[in-house]
């Protein structure tokens, strides 16, 4: 799969949860967990488990940083 995104983090699914509508998928990306919400469609088209290997995709016009 080729895409333009540049920020594409390589992580495993560490949790679904599913509503009627939509998904939260929680992906540990080397240790920090990232959560993405998701139509509960798409969690079954794609065939999400607990445990699968999947690619983080973030697509913004703008990413703040912090530092204490």
């Amino acid at each position: 799969m080729e895409l333009s995104a540049r920020n594409q983090l390589k992580g495993t699914v560490k949790a679904i949860t599913l509503g009627s509508v939509m998904a939260e998928v929680a992906v540990d990306v080397g240790g920090q967990t990232l959560t993405s919400a998701i139509t509960r469609a798409s969690v079954e088209r794609l065939g999400l488990a607990e445990g699968d290997a999947v690619v983080v995709i973030v697509k913004a016009t703008e990413v703040m940083l912090g530092k204490e």
